[in-house]
C-alpha cells in the first residue's frame, strides 16, 4: 500500500462519545494540524469504525498522546472494534475541561476538540476539530518541546512501533 511510504507516523488515541453513556477509543496515525491560530486539527476515520459514529453523534472528540507505557492499550484500541475492548485496557478515562468526551488521564497530553467540519475522501472521513481545551504531563513537555525520553510512539507497520531517540539535530 503506497500510503505506507509516509510511515513512520506518530500514533494517537481518538476518544469519542460521552462519559457515563457510550465511549470508544481508537488508535489513529492519521492526525494532523490544520491551523495554529485558532488551533485546529483533523483526524481521518473510516465510517465503519464505532468512533466515527460517536464523533458524528456528539460533534466532538479528544486526541490523546499515548506513551510507550500505553503500547498494549494502543494495540488493543487499534486492532479491536467496539466499546467492549476498553475493558481490556488500563486507560484511565476522566472528565475533560470543556467537552463531554472523556480524556485519558494517563496519556502524555489530551486535546479536546469540537467538530467544525467534515468531508469524505475515499474510504475515510476527515473530521476537522477546533481545540477548545488541552492538558498535558508537565514532565513530558519542556519549553514547548516534547521530552523525547518520555516514550512518544510512532507506528512503523501493522504491529510494530518505535519511540524517538533522545537526540536532536539542528541545521548549521
Amino acid at each position: 500500500m503506497a500510503y505506507r511510504l509516509l510511515y513512520p507516523l506518530r500514533t494517537y488515541l481518538v476518544v469519542s462519545g460521552k462519559l457515563g453513556e457510550e465511549v470508544d477509543v481508537m488508535a489513529a496515525d492519521w492526525v494532523t494540524i490544520i491551523s495554529a491560530q485558532p488551533f485546529i486539527l483533523a483526524v481521518s476515520i473510516a465510517p465503519t469504525r464505532y468512533t466515527y459514529k460517536l464523533v458524528k453523534k456528539y460533534g466532538e472528540f479528544v486526541i490523546s498522546v499515548p506513551s510507550l507505557e500505553m503500547l498494549r492499550d494502543v494495540w488493543i484500541t487499534g486492532s479491536e472494534h467496539g466499546p467492549s475492548k476498553l475493558m481490556k485496557t488500563n486507560l484511565e478515562l476522566t472528565e475533560g475541561k470543556i467537552v463531554k468526551t472523556p480524556i485519558i488521564k494517563n496519556a502524555l497530553a489530551n486535546l479536546e476538540c469540537r467538530v467544525i467540519g467534515e468531508h469524505s475522501y475515499g474510504d475515510h472521513v476527515l473530521f476537522v476539530g477546533e481545540v477548545v481545551a488541552f492538558n498535558y504531563a508537565h514532565d513530558a513537555f519542556k519549553n514547548n518541546e516534547p521530552v523525547l525520553s518520555k516514550g512518544f510512539l510512532a507506528h512503523i507497520a501493522w504491529n510494530k512501533f518505535t519511540t524517538f531517540k533522545d537526540e536532536v539535530h539542528v541545521p548549521k
